[in-house]
């Protein structure tokens, strides 16, 4: 997502450092490529004139020009343009006291996910502890009702079906008597769509609104669909009183344009986006934290949030433990790639951490797909004996080609791992003993040299990220390693 839109801007935002000394000529240059970057990522036209006509006012004004470093000040115009232009937001789903019915319908055209996102909007309220109900009101796609009843099963949630009652209004208004008198606290209606819109299709929406009343009406857009689904979004918002939009398909390879322009032209915040296919993958949509990831600065808080919610914790609390005690085997590793594989894919990943999505992008250029390689990595690994994931360096060419045997991998790559994994090693041991500032910070320098030269930036954590210890500290250190050498000495007497 935004991938294109993020190079293009970041080469813009280049071209402009190249110029030297910044003037009103050079900078409209640099302007002209935000513009074309804004079109090319299918953002509506009269959005991308509105948008530039607010960064031009502010970046070509003279107190902007004179800066030492213009450029900073761009992104930070352009930042801030498209927190504007995205949000304000509204998380809220504004829903009566618990006790009372409130109605939420969702409406799109035919293929934007409605379905799915019903779903996963009542995976979201059960772990509010509030007791949603489905309703099956497509009844245009043969399939929609079988694909509901299924989705409801997997998430514990009941799903009212009428097949063969051929009106969608009147299986609303049932549903509606069916969830008042089981106690339901949401009804969630998932609406008809069409491939295209039609006057049927709007007169068939506007005769649920008008008799079954929902408390809010929410439009589902399928993010890949560009400049259509901005179209779209206008029918709807003619028609139907919306009260926010809930943008899918943000995993896949769109190009942003839908997520940059619906809010400007509906004037209703975009209050959730899906991730992927699992009911899970609904969250929250910050337009600060989007804009910050189409300018290349990352998403630490989502990715936190992410971690928070779906990490086993207990596992991680015995991962720092060991840390701390100077312990990182292969077993360990292979222990966080699992936990990693629950936030989703690799690149996914190193798109929420600053600086590192351009790591991602040099892998994909490479061909290097980073979810094979976890895996083939994993393969390896399990293919060892206890003995050789606690120590690696036992492991000579007999023991190679066994584990690659076993793995279905050539014995090079069992080499190529431990290799890797031993200096990997050592920058973990390393960054046990700092503390958050200076982890950060170290994984900063490693982030900026990782991609030209791995072992430096390996070298430079080793280094402690190049701080001078105070003779105290030195002592402190000297005394912790001389701790850790008794025990290392009294553990290999006992074995």
């Amino acid at each position: 997502m935004f991938e294109n839109l993020q190079d293009n801007l970041m080469s813009a935002i280049r071209t402009l450092r190249g110029k030297g000394k910044l003037t009103e000529s050079n900078m409209r240059e640099g302007l002209e490529l935000v513009r074309k970057s804004l079109l090319e990522a299918d953002v509506s036209f009269p959005v991308v004139k509105d948008f530039m006509a607010r960064i031009s006012e502010q970046a070509l004004g003279e107190s902007v020009l004179k800066l030492l470093d213009p450029t900073e000040q761009l992104v930070k115009i352009v930042h801030e343009e498209l927190i504007g232009l995205m949000g304000p937001v509204d998380h809220d789903l504004h829903l009566k006291p618990k006790g009372s019915l409130s109605v939420l319908m969702l409406c799109g055209l035919q293929g934007s996910g409605k379905t799915t996102t019903c779903g996963k909007l009542g995976k979201l309220l059960v772990k509010r502890n509030l007791k949603p109900m489905l309703v099956a009101a497509d009844l245009q796609r043969p399939a929609a009702i079988d694909q509901l009843e299924i989705l409801g099963k997997s998430i514990g949630v009941p799903v009212h079906t009428d097949r063969e009652n051929k009106d969608p209004v009147l299986v609303c208004q049932n549903a509606v008597k069916k969830a008042q008198s089981l106690g339901v606290d949401v009804l969630i209606l998932d609406t008809a769509g069409r491939l295209h819109i039609d006057q049927e299709l709007m007169q068939q929406l506007q005769r649920i609104e008008q008799q079954v009343k929902p408390d809010q009406v929410y439009f589902v857009v399928d993010s890949m669909t560009g400049q259509d689904a901005v179209n779209s979004a206008k029918a709807f918002n003619e028609a139907l009183e919306l009260d926010g939009v809930i943008l899918t398909k943000l995993d896949g390879d769109a190009r942003g344009g839908a997520a940059l322009s619906v809010k400007h032209i509906t004037g209703v915040p975009i209050k959730y986006i899906g991730t992927g296919e699992l009911v899970e993958a609904l969250e929250e949509f910050h337009p600060d934290r989007m804009a910050g990831r189409i300018l290349g600065m990352g998403d630490m808080l989502s990715l936190i949030e992410q971690a928070t919610e779906k990490l086993d914790k207990e596992a991680l609390e015995k991962q720092q433990e060991r840390l701390a005690k100077g312990e990182f085997t292969l077993d360990d590793f292979r222990s966080q790639m699992g936990q990693a594989k629950r936030l989703g894919s690799f690149s996914k990943i190193l798109s929420f951490i600053p600086g590192m999505g351009q790591i991602g992008k040099m892998m994909g250029d490479m061909n290097v797909d980073a979810d094979d390689e976890m895996r083939r990595v994993g393969g390896i690994i399990d293919s060892m004996t206890a003995e050789e994931k606690r120590n690696p360096k036992i492991i000579d060419q007999s023991r190679r080609r066994r584990i690659a045997a076993g793995a279905g991998v050539q014995p090079n790559q069992v080499s190529d791992l431990i290799k890797s994994f031993l200096p990997m090693a050592e920058m973990m041991k390393a960054m046990s003993s700092m503390n958050v500032r200076d982890r950060m910070a170290a994984m900063q320098q490693v982030t900026q040299m990782m991609s030209n030269n791995p072992t430096a930036g390996i070298q430079q954590v080793k280094k402690g990220t190049g701080k001078r210890l105070t003779s105290k500290e030195k002592e402190e250190l000297r005394k912790k390693r001389e701790k850790e050498k008794k025990k290392k000495d009294k553990d290999k007497k006992k074995k």
